[in-house]
């Protein structure tokens, strides 16, 4: 069992499925992906039947086991515990992130998705261990109606709150300079590598861009 510690590496690249729009099989990006440089995978299928879930999730999680990547499912708890993944990710519409502390107990990551500075306390103070903000830019991936929050208001959270922030939403190799040096712990990518042609080739070019801002030291709690 990974401890807290073990288990937040990782997080400084974090990529979200959604396979509706891969161009390729989705655990064959993901594959790529982890070897090009993401940390970790954020299994997000809402779509899917439990069976179904169940059988995408234990298949992606012998990849990540196998390559040291985490796995963190979104907002099935159940699907989380019967393939042992390493957390989840939860919303407004989730259960209280303190009740699923208590079903996966404390050696598991529990992100939260926060699209404002209250959300971001809230979620702080019922016990996520970071959190994503979310859209940045705009995106064509994304299934909420909000405004871009700008790289302006990563480092506003960032600076009130003390659990990593996650960015989200628009970010690629061009850009991803720019959110890192407003404080965000992190990223999280969808279109920039699933939509690509050559998904590790995308990791790659991203990780490029980090590494020239030293963004790739491990997250601290």
């Amino acid at each position: 069992m990974r401890t807290m510690g073990d288990s937040i590496r990782g997080l400084d690249f974090v990529l979200i499925t959604d396979r509706k729009v891969c161009g390729k099989k989705l655990t064959d990006i993901i594959e790529q992906a982890i070897d090009g440089g993401v940390g970790t995978v954020q299994l997000r299928e809402k779509d899917l039947s439990t069976g179904d879930l169940y059988s995408l999730a234990k298949e992606i999680r012998e990849i990540t086991e196998r390559k040291g990547a985490n796995l963190i499912i979104n907002d099935r708890v159940d699907i989380a515990t019967a393939v042992d993944a390493d957390g989840v990710h939860l919303g407004w519409q989730s259960l209280e992130i303190d009740t699923v502390r208590r079903m996966i107990g404390q050696d598991k990551i529990i992100g939260f998705s926060a699209h404002s500075l209250e959300e971001a306390k809230r979620a702080e103070n019922s016990g996520a261990d970071y959190i994503s903000i979310s859209p940045i830019f705009d995106t064509v991936n994304k299934d909420y109606f909000i405004e871009p929050l700008g790289v302006g208001e990563i480092g506003k959270i960032k600076a009130q709150i003390n659990i990593p922030v996650i960015a989200l939403g628009g970010i690629n190799e061009n850009n991803v300079s720019k959110v890192l040096k407003s404080g965000a712990d992190g990223i999280a990518v969808i279109s920039a590598i699933l939509l690509s042609d050559s998904p590790g080739q995308a990791v790659t070019r991203i990780c490029r861009e980090m590494r020239k801002i030293g963004s790739e030291s491990e997250i601290k709690l």
